[in-house]
């Protein structure tokens, strides 16, 4: 019925009138069998299927089968018609071209068997079927001499679909109502059809909804495709003229001819689009990449191989509508967590995939599909809202239903916090931090106690850092910020009374709220202690003798010590305490005394000091009021880690600032100040009067230990100075009216005598050194200020001291540091054979050679071995004698030769002299002169002191002027040389 002679006829003929015709259509076919259609065999045939079932109005069947090396494909719908074989044998010349919802609409699809048969066959049930075949074809065109060369020129090469021939041979499966036969050429054809089938996935249903199940029969396993289990959304619509004459103007006329639009987006109910591949589907799939986790089927225009969206506004058109239909199916679909995973990012595969996000995120946060709790229970709102009226905070379910009606918009707890799609969707992330800031105000300003306590229980509480502002309700009905600084009450015997600290002004958590989190934010239980080292308390002591009525706070206080068990000094600003004393007045503690404490008795009493009521000693009793800082005896100060700065070292004692900078001068320099880890002092030492009574006191445990020395870490070095007790004590008259450093020990260095009082044994030697009573020289030397101290000391005119105790004084003194030493005004010093004190403005001088006694014995005189001389001048900032004289010989002697007994006494004598008869120096007679390495004498004793001062030998003057008088008696003078002891060697 299809006349296949005719068509065969017409097409031949007109290959024979134009052999260009004929290379023309073998060439299309080629290239749409082996280019843009080579893959699409089962996707075309599928389309086939699909639009016979649409012409029939039926649900559309495709039976796919391989077998033997055979494809068959069996489908329900409308038959093969004369149309269509023209179709099928007519490249691009749709019979469908009018078929609204028709998949194939451009006569090309069927080219795809090309790729794997030479011998495609059709066959319908009800109007027969048609064949083609290339070897037949080759034949028919062989026998045209006119197309003989074209023949040639294409090594035989024929095509395959433009001349069919009639079948007869071919039934159809019973159920369906048209096959196709495709014998596949070899066995790659073969294999590229098994994994077509393989391939085949729901996307052919979906994009082909007339075709409701593909059945697959490879081998004799069969599987069943369908569109069940995917939520498709589809959009569509019919183009006016003025949209046609827009958008269509760079495409064909049969495209024009169609003015129908439709978007269909298309998703697993799991969600994602499983194996299917992501790729744009018009209807049927191309290699345009859509990468959003749905699949498109939209009517794009394609290229002419049908692989790629072609550009143009046609094409801008629909991104936006794919865009809109993708919006609507979010909306569609459940509203879980998992419509997150939908959320496309910005960056697309390729530019439809980039223009269609771009158009989806635009729309998405004005988009109505959030759930949020709608109050506190947990309910979740009626209808979604657009992101941007919605909040994402992380923490539990519970914790979240507990806020959602103090936090508007709030996102159930399983819609992950830090999701990206969040940002997408303009939802705002507040994290647990700011959401608990908004815990504030008119908002909770109705939330009893026990409200909060339910909120601290679902609290997130794995970062305390986060929910460390958390309000806390107050047993006095304030509500502030943050646990840290508030109070918890304890249970049990213990807990104090609230009434009784109410004065104080305590931040106490209210008994209805308190939950073992706040300790772990920083509130403290309300023990004794915890109540005394509360900012707050400090607060009010620190006020209380400003206070109209400081007696409720005088209660707490005390009341508090009591329990606590503090001990004197442990709490030095307790001492600012308002307490009554025995008069009715109000002092602070720290200036009460116990009418019976020893302090009481040795206090000056020009001192205005209270006396504690008695009411209060006997409710209270002495060591709780000296706790609090009322003086029993000696008030005591105890700090840790103790930076010795005056900003940072204050405890209020006298001379503080003094002392610190006393024992500076005794530390090594450093960029870090130093640090006492423990410090200890005793105060109020300027109020005592009886001082025999106080140090008494003080030289015992425990006060002893505030005499000790203070052991100091500065420049990475450990430094023992002296404490603040001990410094202070020695700079004030405390021993029989005199200061503790203008006496000595009894049982003190002998060279000390004369120069310092002997002190008074009122407590026991090692105390009174620590006080600072000199026991040594040594000792005095190596303290703080003590070279000056000895200089002045000296420089004392009622001083006694006898030569040789001066003499012993200078060797110690010239082995002092100078920096150590301010030049005194006045020196001790030898004049004319007498010990006197000289200005320094009379010139004294440190004599450095004997040969110059002669020239300066008008002067007072620093006498002490030569070889300490400039070592001693240095320390003294005093010239040597050299320095004053010039020295110079004036007269004129003779040359003499030396003794040659001399030698035996002095080896390194020199071998000659200058007698002088009388020898003059600077004009002055003297004994001799050793001057520019010659010595010069007049008599025996000059010659025999420049001789063994020359040799080195000063010691064994008085020898050699015995020999030089009596040159005889050296022998006896060597045998008494040989009698020397050892340790004169």
């Amino acid at each position: 019925m299809f006349d296949t002679e005719r068509l065969r006829q017409t097409v031949l003929d007109a290959w024979t009138a134009s052999p260009a015709r004929f290379r023309e259509d073998a060439n299309a076919e080629e290239d749409f069998a082996l280019g843009g259609y080579r893959d699409r065999l089962v996707v075309e045939l599928a389309q086939n299927a699909a639009d016979a079932a649409l012409r029939a109005g039926v649900p559309g069947r495709l039976r796919l089968t391989l077998r033997d090396g055979v494809l068959y494909a069996a489908n329900v719908g409308a038959p093969l018609d004369a149309a269509g074989v023209e179709s099928l044998c007519t490249l691009r010349a749709s019979a469908k071209k009018d078929d609204i919802g028709a998949a194939g609409r451009f006569g090309v699809g069927f080219a795809a068997v090309v790729s794997v048969t030479d011998t495609p066959a059709i066959m319908s049930r009800a109007t027969g079927g048609v064949r083609w075949s290339r070897a037949e074809t080759a034949e028919l065109v062989a026998a045209r001499p006119e197309l003989a060369e074209e023949l040639a020129r294409r090594d035989g090469h024929v095509p395959l679909l433009r001349l069919p021939f009639p079948v007869e041979d071919l039934e159809v499966p019973e159920g369906f109502d048209t096959v196709v036969r495709l014998p596949l050429r070899d066995e790659a054809a073969e294999q590229a059809v098994r994994r077509m089938l393989d391939e085949a996935s729901p996307a052919l249903p979906i994009a082909l909804p007339a075709l409701e199940r593909i059945e697959i029969e490879v081998d004799g396993r069969c599987r069943t495709i369908t569109a069940e289990g995917w939520r498709v959304v589809t959009a569509s619509g019919e183009f006016t003229p003025e949209q046609v004459a827009e958008l269509f103007a760079d495409r064909p006329t049969e495209e024009r001819a169609r003015p129908y639009w439709e978007v269909r987006w298309a998703v697993r109910e799991g969600g994602g689009t499983g194996e299917v591949p992501r790729v744009l589907h018009a209807p049927t799939p191309s290699d345009e990449p859509i990468d959003l986790p749905a699949l498109l089927i939209a009517t794009f225009p394609m290229t002419t191989d049908r692989r790629h969206v072609a550009p143009g506004p046609l094409t801008d058109f629909l991104a936006r509508e794919a865009a809109k239909v993708y919006v609507r199916l979010l909306r569609e679909l459940p509203k879980t967590p998992a419509l997150l995973d939908l959320v496309p990012s910005l960056i697309g595969k390729g530019e439809l995939d980039a223009a269609i996000r771009r158009e989806i995120i635009r729309m998405l946060p004005d988009t109505p599909l959030l759930p949020v709790l709608s109050g506190e229970g947990g309910a979740v709102a009626p209808e979604p809202v657009p992101g941007r009226e919605a909040k994402a905070v992380p923490g539990p379910a519970a914790f979240l239903e507990k806020i959602a009606g103090i936090v508007p918009g709030l996102l159930p707890a399983d819609w992950p916090s830090r999701h990206p799609a969040l940002t997408t969707l303009g939802v705002r992330r507040i994290d647990l931090a700011d959401a608990v800031d908004m815990l504030s105000g008119d908002a909770v300003q109705d939330k009893d106690p026990a409200w909060w306590r339910s909120l601290y229980e679902v609290l997130p509480a794995d970062d305390l850092e986060a929910i460390a502002a958390i309000p806390v309700p107050l047993a006095d009905g304030r509500l502030v910020r943050g646990p840290r600084g508030t109070l918890v009450l304890s249970e049990g015997p213990e807990r104090l009374d609230p009434a009784l600290l109410a004065p104080l002004g305590l931040r106490i958590v209210h008994p209805a709220a308190v939950h073992p989190l706040l300790l772990r934010l920083g509130a403290a239980e309300a023990t004794p202690r915890t109540v005394l080292d509360d900012p707050l308390t400090r607060t009010a002591v620190a006020e209380s003798l400003d206070s109209p009525d400081p007696e409720p706070v005088a209660q707490a206080v005390l009341t508090l010590v009591e329990a606590a068990g503090l001990t004197g000094g442990e709490a030095p600003w307790l001492a600012d305490l308002a307490l009554r004393s025995a008069d009715g007045e109000r002092y602070a503690a720290g200036d009460l005394l116990l009418a019976d404490g020893a302090l009481a008795k040795m206090i000056d009493p020009e001192v205005r000091f209270g006396v504690a009521a008695p009411d209060l000693v006997e409710r209270y009793g002495p060591r709780v009021l000296t706790a609090a800082g009322v003086l029993d005896g000696f008030a005591v100060v105890h700090d840790h880690d103790v930076v010795l700065d005056p900003a940072e070292c204050d405890h209020g004692l006298d001379g503080e600032e003094e002392w610190l900078e006393a024992i500076y001068e005794l530390l090594p320099e450093s960029d870090v100040p130093a640090v006492a880890p423990e410090f200890m002092a005793v105060r109020d030492l300027e109020y005592i009067a009886d001082w025999t009574a106080a140090l008494t006191l003080l030289a015992r445990p425990p006060l002893r230990r505030a005499l000790q020395p203070l052991r100091v870490l500065a420049g990475g070095e450990t430094v023992d100075v002296p404490s603040y007790t001990a410094w202070w004590l020695s700079r004030h008259p405390v021993l029989a009216g005199r200061r503790p450093t203008e006496l000595r020990l009894a049982s003190g260095d002998p060279l000390l005598f004369g120069l310092y009082g002997e002190a008074p044994a009122v407590i026991d030697e090692e105390a009174l050194k620590l006080i600072g009573v000199r026991s040594s020289l040594g000792e005095l030397l190596a303290s703080y200020g003590g070279p000056d101290e000895l200089l002045e000391r000296l420089a004392d005119p009622e001083a006694e001291v006898d030569r040789a105790q001066l003499r012993a004084l200078w060797i110690a003194l010239a082995g002092v540091d100078p920096q150590r030493v301010t030049p005194p005004d006045a020196v001790r010093a030898i004049r004319k054979g007498s010990v006197v004190v000289a200005d320094v403005s009379d010139g004294p001088v440190v004599v450095e050679a004997p040969d110059l006694l002669p020239l300066v014995e008008d002067r007072p005189l620093i006498l002490a071995p030569f070889d300490l001389a400039e070592s001693l001048a240095e320390v003294l900032d005093l010239p040597i004698a050299g320095e004053v004289v010039t020295g110079e010989v004036t007269s004129t002697g003779v040359e003499r030769p030396v003794p040659a007994e001399v030698r035996s006494l002095l080896p390194d004598a020199p071998a000659t002299y200058v007698e002088h008869e009388r020898l003059l120096v600077d004009g002055r007679p003297v004994p001799w002169r050793y001057y520019e390495g010659t010595v010069h004498a007049s008599g025996v004793d000059g010659l025999a002191r420049g001789l063994a001062w020359a040799a080195g030998q000063w010691g064994d003057r008085l020898a050699v002027a015995a020999l030089l008088r009596d040159p005889a008696r050296v022998p006896i003078l060597l045998a008494e040389a040989d009698l020397d002891p050892v340790t004169s060697l």
